[in-house]
Parts: C-alpha cells; sequence; structure tokens
C-alpha cells in the first residue's frame, strides 16, 4: 500500500490478517490480556514492541491497527498510541531526555507542551532555549554539548506559524540531535514531517484523526524502530496506554481524514480573509495570508493551511469576551479538529500556564481569539462571526 496516495490509505487502514476472509471494518478487540500456551513465547512478547499481543498495556489488536495506519501515512516504520496526546508528548519527552540535558524548541508552541518543559526544568535541570522555528542558523548556535532534542510543530498552537521543517530537521541531524514534531495542527493529508527529516512525529488523535470530538488520544511515530523500542519500553512502564474503543473510534473517523480536511481548510480560508478586512480585528494569524509571517514557508510545504487561526480584536480581552458570548454558532469549547466550529481565548485556558513574558513571546495577546474551523457551511458561520463583532 505504499505506493498509494494518503487520501485512498485512509479508506483502507491494514488490519491483523483473518483466515479465509476478513472484516470490512476493524473489529474492538475489548480485553484486558491474552492467553497463551506457551510461558516463552508469553516471556518473548512481553519485551518488544512487534512481539504478539500480550496485555493492554503493551497493545492490542485494534490499537495496533491505528498504530500501523498512521505509521504508513506519515511514512514512518512504526508507532505506539496513548491515551492522550499529552500522553504521547510525556512519553517522548520522558523516554529521551534525562536531568542536565538540554532541548532546543521553537518560540511558539502549544501551552501543554510548554507547561510539560517547564516541569522538566523546575525537577529535573533539564534547560530549554527558545528559538524561531524558521531559523536553522539558531539551532546551530543554540546548540551545547548537552543538547538532545529539537521540538517543533508543523503549525503551531494558536499562532499558526508554520516550521521550516527541511531546513530545521537538517540541523538537527547535523548536530545529532533527536527531532520531535507535533503535526497534530497539519495532520498526514497535509504534512508527513518524517518526508522532511523528523525522526518522530506525535499527534493529538483528539483532533482531526479521529475528527468527531468524541475520542480522546495520542500517537508518536518513529523514523527509525531502534528510537522506536526505546522509547516504546519507556511507554509500557509510564502506563499511558490507548484503550481499544477509542483507537476504534479513531480507525473510523480517519477514513474521512482527507474529506473533512479540505472543508476545514476551505472554511478557514473564507472567514480568515473576510476577518482581515473587517474594521473590529487587528490582526488575523493564518498562514494562508500573505500578511503572515509563515506565509513563504507554508508555501513551500504545505498544499493547503489547515482549519484552525487566530485572530486579534482591536477592544483586547474585553472584545474577546464580547465575541466569545455572542457567538450563537461557534462553540465556546476546548480542542478542535471536530465537524463544529469551535472557540476560545488562549490566554486564559489552552496557554492558561504561561505567565505575561511567555504569552508576549508566543505572540498571544489579551484580545487574541482562536476559531478552530469545523465544516459547516461558510457562509452561515461567517454571518454567526459578522454578528458577534457588532454586539
Amino acid at each position: 500500500m505504499s505506493e498509494l496516495r494518503p487520501e485512498t490509505r485512509v479508506v483502507h487502514p491494514p488490519q491483523p490478517p483473518v483466515e479465509h476472509s476478513r472484516p470490512i471494518t476493524m473489529p474492538i478487540y475489548q480485553t484486558s490480556g491474552f492467553v497463551f500456551d506457551d510461558p516463552a513465547v508469553m516471556a518473548d512478547a512481553m519485551g518488544r514492541p512487534d512481539g504478539p499481543f500480550v496485555y493492554g498495556r503493551y497493545s492490542n489488536p485494534t490499537v495496533r491497527a491505528l498504530e500501523s495506519a498512521v505509521s504508513g501515512l506519515e511514512g514512518g516504520v512504526a508507532a505506539f498510541a496513548t491515551g492522550s496526546g499529552m500522553g504521547a508528548i510525556n512519553t517522548v519527552l520522558f523516554g529521551l531526555l534525562k536531568p542536565g540535558d538540554h532541548v532546543i524548541a521553537q518560540k511558539s508552541l502549544y501551552g501543554g507542551t510548554a507547561a510539560t518543559l517547564n516541569d522538566l526544568t523546575a525537577r529535573f535541570g533539564v534547560t530549554v532555549t527558545y528559538v524561531d522555528e524558521a531559523d536553522p542558523g539558531a539551532v546551530r548556535e543554540a546548540a551545547r554539548p548537552e543538547t538532545r532534542m529539537l521540538y517543533l510543530e508543523t503549525i503551531s498552537n494558536p499562532m499558526t506559524l508554520v516550521a521550516d521543517l527541511p531546513g530545521m530537521c537538517a540541523a538537527a541531524r547535523e548536530l545529532g540531535l533527536v527531532s520531535v514534531v507535533d503535526n497534530t495542527f497539519a495532520s498526514p493529508v497535509l504534512c508527513r514531517p518524517i518526508e522532511h527529516g523528523a525522526d518522530i512525529v506525535v499527534h493529538s488523535t483528539t483532533k482531526y484523526l479521529s475528527g468527531h470530538t468524541d475520542v480522546v488520544g495520542g500517537l508518536a511515530v518513529f523514523r527509525d524502530h531502534e528510537l522506536h523500542e526505546k522509547v516504546w519500553h519507556h511507554s509500557t512502564v509510564l502506563g499511558a496506554s490507548a484503550d481499544p474503543f477509542p483507537a476504534w473510534l479513531t480507525l473510523r473517523g480517519m477514513q474521512t481524514l482527507a474529506l473533512r480536511m479540505e472543508r476545514h481548510c476551505s472554511n478557514a480560508r473564507l472567514l480568515a480573509t473576510r476577518l482581515a478586512e473587517h474594521p473590529a480585528v487587528t490582526a488575523v494569524h493564518w498562514p494562508g495570508l500573505p500578511s503572515h509571517p509563515s506565509y513563504e514557508v507554508a508555501g513551500k510545504l504545505l498544499p493547503d493551511f489547515g482549519g484552525v487561526f487566530s485572530f486579534d480584536l482591536a477592544g483586547g480581552r474585553a472584545a474577546g469576551e464580547r465575541f466569545m458570548k455572542s457567538v450563537r454558532l461557534a462553540l465556546l469549547a476546548p480542542s478542535l479538529g471536530g465537524v463544529e466550529t469551535l472557540t476560545l481565548h488562549p490566554a486564559t485556558t489552552s496557554h492558561r500556564s504561561l505567565d505575561a513574558e511567555a504569552l508576549a513571546r508566543f505572540g498571544i495577546g489579551e484580545g487574541t481569539v482562536r476559531i478552530a474551523v469545523g465544516i459547516e457551511h461558510p457562509e452561515d458561520l461567517w454571518a454567526d462571526i459578522e454578528q458577534a463583532l457588532a454586539d
């Protein structure tokens, strides 16, 4: 199936073989463990990620089908699924970093990731240097003997800055660093970071991959088997493993991923373009706009620019609160990537753990509002936004 395009691969995820025939959709293996006849086979299964199924914390046929499907989409060799996106991120970070290590990360990050990096600094002395997401030279300048990792987001949350993945990952490889890319906002339909040099790709499968606001999950995809096995062993001890039913829901949702992403992106284009001309808005942060700082990088890296954007209101926090109280079709709720449009205030929600200095470094203002655009009719969404801005 490696020659198939992503739009086809999402419809036909791999399944474990069944003699003579197979089910059209992947079954849910709702069991905590598996029975063995041979103790040696069982012992071997508990020591490697590709062995027979033994216990739900290690893997499960439904979960492995999801891991294989996303790994194939991303161009990786293996993956492991977790109970949340932060489960995947923390498993990778805690599995690869030790006290005294140094991480280079891009300036604009998801608040949960920034909070984890701050926690690693406070508890274990892991230091972090923040650099521009499109400046490979800054990676080389920031590197130290104790530097171990470069951490990036394909499209950053919430300011939608696009990382120069080829340049940044090449710099990491020159320096012997592990490059980790959060590809949640782009999905494998818009970008496959391993093709641009990344070593590990992480996802919150809660978002676009599942696509229906009914799943919490995460996943990490690996370029090579050695790195996957190293972090997998840590994952079995950490216990952030995925449950088979959410994994099954994610597999089901992924089959419409390509269609949904096309609508998310086209709706975002219409809304972002109109908001950029609205007198109540001082800036719109969507990489498909020529005014966006990542416009050129995004045009080279992405076929389209995603379904999430932020905008700044002239009236600051008061205007943002009025807007979010006034929208009727768009819902005030966390998360993104579902079929419905969601809005939130990053400074007090997704990035609430950051102080004023960190918020300023990330470019998040008091009047910044994030819109995760759904698949509704775009004119209905615009009518809702327009009336909310008029209140």
